[in-house]
């Protein structure tokens, strides 16, 4: 876990990329059907702009309240590892909540059915937080902490 406001703002980068690239590739898929390159031109040509949401969103609307529901939450023994899955899932939740809207702009933005925006984003809330909380858990949590303290080693980002 990141250690000081300048740690955090760089994981945070490094796993809004993962978590926004990721993602875009499975919401992609979902509405084509099936795994192509054009699926992977789509996800990269999208992430700059979907990149940019969730990392303003995660920043300085998501992270503050789900950290103060984490911590409160948790015993103070709790170990590393209970609050760095407390944190994930505090933060996992509203970041599907608001990028699953973003999502249904995005669709509908192409069909012009603004009518079916709150049916849309309904939809997208129930699969997305069906692969975004096992994929941040299991996969892009752990590599991304990995990779964070192999290339920034503690107190090597002063704070």
């Amino acid at each position: 876990m990141p250690s000081n406001k300048r740690e955090s703002f760089v994981y945070t980068i490094m796993m809004c990329f993962v978590m926004v690239f990721w993602m875009s590739l499975y919401n992609i898929y979902l509405h084509s059907g099936a795994f192509t390159l054009e699926v992977l031109k789509s996800a990269w040509l999208g992430l700059p702009l979907g990149y940019c949401c969730a990392l303003l969103l995660d920043w300085f609307v998501v992270s503050g309240p789900a950290k103060k529901i984490a911590f409160k939450i948790l015993p103070t023994f709790a170990s590393p590892l209970r609050k760095v899955l407390t944190v994930s899932c505090c933060m996992v939740l509203p970041m599907v909540f608001f990028m699953s809207l973003y999502g249904a702009v995005e669709v509908l933005s192409h069909t012009q059915n603004w009518s079916q925006l709150f049916i849309v984003w309904g939809v997208n809330i129930l699969k997305n937080v069906v692969m975004a909380l096992p994929f941040q858990l299991f996969i892009a949590g752990p590599l991304v902490r990995k990779v964070f303290r192999r290339i920034f080693p503690v107190g090597t980002i002063l704070a």
